[in-house]
């Protein structure tokens, strides 16, 4: 099996971007949701991209965010990928001229393979877990048998994953990436470096077990 990426979302502090870059994973995600209580503002979130290494990838997540806000966050933050959580048709993600993930909320009714046709331009498919009212970071698990197999777009599980099912989940739906947030917090927006690094063993485990 090939390298499972792994994305830390929900960063609201410099040190906890740190303790995501030393442990070993590949991105970052800032929400840039007001609803969220893991939101921050263009400051905060340049002040969290200014103290990473290189060559680690900030993620800028939205919620049908208004057009002039999303412009405004990008001109002040150095940001190296959209994520895209709401209603956004492919035309809106892709305005911005930067690539894009669109995020979809697992249900049983979900056809995978529409979404794949649908934003055909989406560098990636985020699969997420479906609760009502809330964007993300929900800390619940969906049912990964209803990812289909033979999709052709890279697909980024997230969705209640922390380092005691992560493996296990990495070795049923084989994805390319993971994306973790409230599996490696202390209290909401708030994460523990101990947990960002036991996440990211479960994740290289998992590969070696496979």
């Amino acid at each position: 099996m090939e390298r499972v990426r792994i994305k830390i979302c929900g960063i609201t502090r410099p040190e906890d971007a740190i303790s995501a870059a030393v442990a070993g994973a590949d991105a970052i995600g800032l929400v840039f949701y007001p609803a969220s209580p893991r939101r921050v503002d263009a400051g905060m979130a340049r002040a969290i991209v200014n103290s990473l290494p290189p060559f680690i990838c900030k993620v800028g997540l939205f919620v049908e965010a208004d057009r002039n806000t999303i412009l405004s966050i990008i001109r002040e933050v150095p940001l190296d990928l959209l994520q895209f959580h709401g209603n956004e048709t492919p035309e809106q993600c892709r305005s911005y001229g930067k690539p894009y993930i669109k995020a979809i909320r697992m249900t049983a009714d979900t056809d995978v393979s529409e979404f794949e046709q649908i934003y055909q331009d989406a560098s990636a498919l985020l699969l997420d877990t479906h609760v009502t009212d809330i964007a993300g970071g929900t800390g619940h698990a969906f049912d990964w048998n209803l990812i289909p197999a033979g999709l052709c777009k890279p697909i980024i599980l997230a969705g209640g994953l922390d380092a005691g099912n992560v493996a296990a989940a990495i070795r049923h739906v084989h994805p390319y990436a993971v994306d973790v947030s409230s599996g490696v917090e202390l209290a909401k927006g708030i994460k523990d470096r101990q947990k960002i690094s036991a996440f990211v063993h479960a994740v290289g485990n998992s590969i070696v077990q496979s």
